[in-house]
């Protein structure tokens, strides 16, 4: 009898821990689908401010993005002494407007504008008051990249420049890769390939234990979404960028994006790529600590480089 009855207690523990398992990994697998599918559609936010209220002259603009899906919404924001064929696109970051709050780059805008540069911000698909609801970090940004460019092309035909910040600065890469017209890219903070970067850092982003729920989200992406964070190769896209020139920013103090993602990068081609690692600005603040420096960076990479 005491056999039977431990062989009945073992059964039953082998079954408890059975439906435990099966309800633990359901928790995992709903958390992680909920986790994907809100970073993948952030709220949008709101526009707090227009050019004029940096006496700031512009106009409002719509164009589709390069596939003909999303209509977009921005500002084209002419040079101080006209735009003289030269324009620097804006592409901003992950969750983010045209005005790149966390940085605060109006003040770099007027900067631009002073050089005569005309200036070219938007919104991404899924953010400010562009349509669409999924924001993919890259894979279709880079077509609503390319249809500012488009844009440009159109109406202010000339030379063009993209200066990105984090998913932005990645976006500019590839669209840059896409589009010969391009004729240098400002990028600060990118990744250098998603579904890489997302292994290794998507926590900062999740808020979730790596194990076991980065690798359930990577793979829930895809079929939920229709994602491909694999597809997102930047550093191949800046190896198609070569021989044009790059500028990249970064902080060595990161806490989102750590900076190897830049330097590998500019370490493919240092003879045209060129790499600013400022210290303890975090993620995207380097203007917001270094204004004067960023500037100038920015504005002697234009000189040489629009």
């Amino acid at each position: 009898m005491r056999r039977r009855s431990a062989g009945v207690w073992r059964g039953r523990l082998v079954r408890i821990t059975l439906v435990l398992a099966a309800l633990l990994t359901l928790c995992a697998a709903g958390l992680s689908t909920y986790v994907g599918w809100s970073l993948t559609h952030p709220a949008k936010k709101p526009l707090t401010e227009t050019p004029s209220d940096y006496g700031l002259a512009y106009e409002k603009i719509s164009f589709p993005s390069r596939d003909g899906k999303i209509s977009l919404k921005g500002w084209f924001l002419p040079g101080a002494e006209g735009t003289g064929g030269k324009t620097v696109i804006i592409a901003h970051g992950y969750s983010k407007n045209r005005l790149q709050d966390d940085a605060h780059i109006m003040p770099l805008v007027q900067s631009i504008i002073k050089e005569g540069y005309g200036v070219v911000m938007f919104d991404f698909r899924n953010s400010g008051e562009s349509g669409g609801s999924l924001t993919s970090v890259g894979e279709y940004e880079e077509q609503d990249l390319l249809g500012a460019i488009d844009w440009v092309k159109q109406e202010h035909p000339g030379r063009t420049a993209l200066l990105g910040f984090s998913m932005g600065a990645s976006t500019a890469l590839l669209a840059a890769a896409e589009e010969p017209s391009v004729a240098s890219v400002i990028a600060d903070s990118p990744f250098s390939h998603l579904e890489r970067y997302l292994k290794e850092n998507l926590p900062a982003w999740s808020h979730l234990p790596s194990f076991p729920f980065t690798p359930l989200i990577l793979g829930i992406l895809p079929p939920l979404v229709g994602v491909h964070p694999g597809l997102v190769d930047v550093s191949a896209a800046a190896d198609a960028v070569y021989p044009r020139p790059v500028l990249f920013i970064h902080s060595k103090d990161d806490d989102k994006i750590p900076s190897v993602n830049s330097q590998s990068m500019w370490q493919a081609h240092p003879d045209k790529f060129e790499f600013w690692e400022t210290k303890q600005a975090g993620h995207v603040g380097s203007y917001k600590l270094f204004p004067k420096a960023y500037t100038e960076k920015v504005l002697q990479f234009l000189a040489g480089n629009l």
